[in-house]
């Protein structure tokens, strides 16, 4: 009998590894009923044991929204918030199986606040689910949905009009709403499109045919999902592998991990590391303590290779004789995932396969209207927000556009001090091709430009409120380095607004650029020997790490001129505070724009507290130390 089962098991293992898997969202607005849809495929297809059918019963009584019946939404929402409430928060994944196929389905959120996890649900979906309330139709919540499904790339979509029941299941009621959703995705580029009309708490539709819908004669939810092909083009299948992780266990091995997201390989198959370009073959594909002969997309495998070249974490090793193209400069479509807005030349962090750098959105092109697709001019991009921007990176990427390949096409943003995932991206297309452009070999370089002035070229940074003595200490600074022999140059915020930023106005997005701008004049200047003084409020920590970032170590000295506000205000040496509390004057930094202050600045200084002759005195000394 225990040999019986045992090949019972073994024999269903094998049925199951032979099936396909197909994943699929359920998405759409509040209460347009995915949980209870969710719950009803399970219970069909009779992936619910007793025991939890008992506790679905139990809890169905005390959280329950139908009556006596059994609640199905309860066997998805899991956290309590979400029972107590009635609604989807997070991402729910479930597994359930019918003869034909595998399922893995994610349950997403309604609400508009939880937008994002609904897009982290669709982003490894194949086919979506989009459910729509009979009573209430298209809403923008449903408009929202179906622009996020087809930016993540999802091709096949199911039209399920649910709560039938609720409209005395009216045909016209039906077939108005597929009129619709028809018309507004006319453009999306589906390749199915298959509305069903259901009752999902009676199962109506679901696996069988509705006796209450005679009129209806398409197929059930399980047949359609059962038949659909959502098998991608197999016209160009190269070798495709993210090194993940590089396993050095002993001074004799050395293998490069990863999962395969494209094509298949095997041992002596030519292949070539990106960015870097060097060229080696395979010498074993490792799984535990097993060589395979072959592996394919979707395992997870160790390489080893026949030569000693450079693989590092985030390189991609590719077929040799069809690699993908490497860039720094990317038109991309992001959605905004966080409360704070994107800013165009803020510099986030990008992860983009394994691979993680610094990343800058040059331009908004556009922003996309939710409703209509309607291209809308916007400067920075809010929650919840999709747009076409202009991306640039501080090196290389090894890539391919999201619509060939999702897991080398796919990024995210990421804030550089809290590590707290910001937007989420896909890649288009190269703007730059990282191998068209490259450093010019100079025969005079900064080392000798500096040389021949006798001084240690640097960067120093004034920053602090309007009125604090930023540019009264820095222009004393400047003298006594002359008087002292060196050679200086000035840039004052005020100053740099007259020519080189005078497009610019004083929003969060112009001020980013305003900084960005002075950030690569300094380090040029830095570049030609000189001592740079630079002397603007900039506001944002962000701004200010980032140029810090374009000089060596030790060449940038930031100064904080911590005078309090009262006494800036105090001053108020243009008049600006004044218009400011009058609100003649928007933006303006410490009244209705906010200012963060340096954590490590290299100088402090406060002009209420000593002369800002001393002041200057004090960033001198550091300077020469």
């Amino acid at each position: 009998m225990a040999e019986l089962h045992a090949r019972n098991i073994v024999d269903y293992l094998e049925e199951q590894r032979g099936k396909l898997t197909l994943r699929f969202i359920t998405c759409g607005s509040v209460d347009d009923g995915k949980s209870t849809l969710i719950g009803r495929l399970l219970y069909e297809s009779k992936c619910i044991f007793d025991d939890q059918l008992k506790a679905l019963e139990n809890d169905s009584k005390r959280y329950g929204t139908q009556g006596e019946k059994i609640d199905f939404a309860l066997l998805v929402d899991g956290l309590e918030a979400e029972r107590e409430q009635g609604i989807t928060i997070d991402v729910a994944y479930r597994f359930f199986a019918t003869d034909r196929r595998r399922y893995i389905v994610a349950d997403t959120p309604g609400h508009e606040q939880y937008t994002r996890n609904m897009a982290t649900g669709a982003s490894t979906a194949q086919l979506a689910i989009l459910l729509i309330d009979a009573r209430k139709g298209i809403l923008p919540q449903t408009r929202r949905h179906h622009r996020i499904v087809t930016m993540m790339g999802i091709r096949h979509v199911v039209l399920a009009v649910n709560k039938m029941d609720l409209v005395g299941h009216d045909e016209a009621v039906f077939r108005k709403i597929e009129s619709d959703y028809r018309e507004f995705s006319r453009d999306a580029g589906l390749s199915t499109l298959v509305a069903i009309p259901l009752a999902a708490v009676f199962g109506d539709n679901v696996m069988k045919p509705s006796a209450n819908m005679p009129w209806y004669r398409g197929p059930t939810l399980f047949e359609h999902l059962d038949t659909v092909d959502v098998g991608h083009s197999a016209a160009r299948r190269s070798f495709r592998l993210p090194v993940q992780y590089v396993n050095r266990p002993n001074l004799d091995y050395r293998g490069f991990c990863g999962r395969i997201a494209e094509g298949t390989v095997r041992p002596g198959d030519a292949v070539r590391v990106l960015p870097s370009g060097r060229a080696t073959t395979v010498k074993s594909i490792d799984f535990f303590e097993d060589s395979l002969p072959e592996a394919s997309e979707g395992a997870s495998i160790t390489l080893t290779l026949a030569d000693e070249v450079d693989v590092s974490r985030g390189d991609l090793i590719v077929a040799a004789g069809d690699p993908p193209e490497a860039a720094d400069q990317f038109q991309a479509r992001i959605l905004w995932m966080a409360e704070e807005p994107l800013v165009p030349g803020r510099p986030y962090l990008m992860k983009i396969h394994a691979k993680e750098v610094t990343a800058t959105v040059m331009e908004i092109k556009h922003r996309e209207d939710v409703n209509t697709g309607a291209r809308l001019a916007a400067k920075v991009l809010n929650l919840n927000e999709i747009a076409v921007v202009t991306l640039s990176t501080s090196q290389p990427v090894a890539f391919e556009p999201y619509a060939t390949n999702r897991s080398l096409g796919g990024f995210i943003l990421i804030d550089k001090l809290t590590f707290a995932t910001l937007g989420a991206g896909l890649v288009d297309f190269a703007l730059r091709r990282a191998g068209n452009i490259h450093w010019q070999a100079l025969e005079v370089g900064k080392e000798q430009r500096a040389a021949i002035k006798h001084q240690k070229p640097r960067c120093v940074w004034f920053t602090g409120l309007s009125g604090s003595g930023k540019s009264t200490v820095a222009n004393m600074l400047e003298k006594r380095l002359h008087a002292a022999g060196r050679h200086t140059v000035m840039l004052d915020g005020d100053n740099i607004r007259h020519g080189l930023n005078r497009d610019l106005g004083f929003s969060e997005a112009d001020r980013v650029e305003n900084l960005r701008r002075v950030a690569e004049v300094a380090r040029l200047m830095v570049d030609a020997g000189l001592i740079v003084i630079v002397s603007f409020i900039s506001p944002y920590r962000s701004e200010r790490r980032a140029a810090r970032g374009l000089f060596q170590p030790g060449e940038f000295v930031e100064v904080h001129v911590s005078t309090p506000l009262e006494e800036c205000e105090r001053r108020d040496v243009k008049g600006l505070y004044a218009k400011a509390r009058r609100g003649e004057l928007k933006n303006f930094t410490g009244i209705d724009s906010p200012y963060e202050a340096p954590v490590n600045a290299e100088v402090v200084i406060d002009t209420s507290a000593r002369p800002a002759d001393e002041c200057a005195i004090a960033v001198m000394r550091h300077i020469e130390a």
